[in-house]
């Protein structure tokens, strides 16, 4: 059985060179049309380019985003687009839409085609009847079993296969929301969602004042999902038929792609698990869930808050390393004497070190470091790489 394959979200071209610096083999974004995701920064055609090369030159994959319910006004420009991404080199378009997919197919043969999760494949039969359409992969339906993703792969065994591992979940079947249309006018499924379901709500009766729905003693929350989190279950996706094992989140930071990506290529490659999954608890989540991977699961909202911080705090980037010093750029306040964690694909990952002599550009000795993107030399017993990151260490600091 081949290894499977790492596929991360990038928002931006500082995302998708993160991604790939932690260890993705694959990474999936939008362009500034047709994706899910409008309010990302996304890709113009010459970013898309760049975005490619860059990442075929390191042996890496691109896969671009198509994947709005179309509309009757879209497709002459769908048409130009997939020509386009076919002559750009991209490595696949991720489509829904079933006319999106017969123009594609039209007017750019040779592009390799996804089906995405907004398609909710759901069973067997659906996944063959794509398959048959000229689809190469399918992005499943984030609410199937492990065992109900083990017969689609008895049933389909050529078409590959591609299961969320990590991140939001969306409180609507796969994503098919209208909420944010109701309440903000913005549509979710043409790319403009603006996560209303992980708002606070209030309910206002007639002649009463507005009071939070706290009645269950859980919150307010009603409508916020946990995050997923699969780390400690990938042997078993493996085993049933999954491919590709996909992080959301083309709308976060880079820090926390980072260190999910990372974790995720550990664990791929056999590192504790256990630990791992603390790791993940380093950035900005909502609590962890396995959601529906082992059948029905009544408990996957996020009652208590829209999310939690991380136990680390992101401190800067790292652009360089010469003569024991590293070369970074600020992210968060840090100060001589802080405790600093290493984020690194190397070995040096999760190696601390205390910041005790650092010094800006001008080369004055810097005790504070506090101006946003300042970057500063940092004594530091770890030849680090540019691409990694440092962090503060909260609990180890005053």
């Amino acid at each position: 059985m081949t290894a499977p394959e790492l596929l991360a979200p990038a928002g931006n071209l500082e995302k998708l060179k993160t991604a790939l610096h932690f260890g993705a083999d694959a990474v999936y974004l939008g362009g500034q049309a047709f994706s899910l995701r409008a309010f990302s920064e996304n890709f113009d055609e010459e970013g898309l380019k760049t975005a490619i090369g860059f990442a075929h030159a390191g042996g890496k994959k691109v896969y671009v985003t198509a994947n709005v319910f179309a509309k009757n006004a879209d497709f002459p420009m769908l048409s130009d687009y997939f020509a386009f991404l076919s002559e750009a080199g991209a490595d696949a378009a991720i489509v829904t839409d079933a006319g999106a997919l017969a123009v594609a197919k039209k007017s750019a043969p040779g592009l390799v085609l996804h089906l995405s999760t907004q398609a909710n494949t759901t069973n067997k039969y659906a996944a063959k009847f794509w398959q048959e359409q000229g689809v190469s992969r399918v992005v499943l339906a984030r609410e199937l079993s492990l065992a109900e993703i083990a017969e689609i792969r008895d049933f389909c065994p050529d078409l590959e296969l591609e299961a969320f591992v990590h991140g939001a979940m969306c409180i609507s079947y796969s994503g098919r929301c209208l909420l944010s249309n109701y309440l903000d006018g913005r549509d979710s499924n043409r790319g403009e969602c603006v996560q209303a379901c992980r708002r606070k709500y209030f309910v206002r009766s007639e002649g009463r004042d507005e009071c939070a729905l706290e009645e269950d003693g859980r919150g307010s929350y009603l409508l916020n999902s946990k995050d997923l989190c699969m780390i400690g279950n990938l042997a078993e996706l493996r085993r049933a038929g999954v491919d590709s094992f996909k992080i959301e989140g083309r709308m976060k930071s880079s820090y926390y792609l980072a260190t999910v990506v990372n974790a995720y290529r550990r664990a791929i490659s056999g590192d504790d698990a256990g630990a791992l999954y603390e790791e993940l608890k380093k950035c900005a989540h909502r609590e962890y869930t396995q959601a529906y991977a082992f059948g029905e699961n009544p408990a996957t909202v996020n009652y208590q808050d829209s999310q939690q911080a991380g136990t680390r705090v992101f401190a800067a980037n790292v652009l360089g390393y010469e003569n024991g010093f590293a070369l970074a750029e600020m992210r968060n306040r840090f100060r001589e004497g802080d405790v600093l964690e290493i984020l690194s694909p190397s070995e040096h990952f999760n190696q601390t070190f205390v910041a005790e002599e650092m010094y800006a550009e001008s080369g004055e000795r810097v005790a504070d470091v506090k101006l946003v993107q300042q970057r500063v030399r940092i004594r530091c017993p770890y030849p680090l790489s540019e691409g990694d990151i440092l962090r503060l260490v909260p609990h180890m600091n005053g």
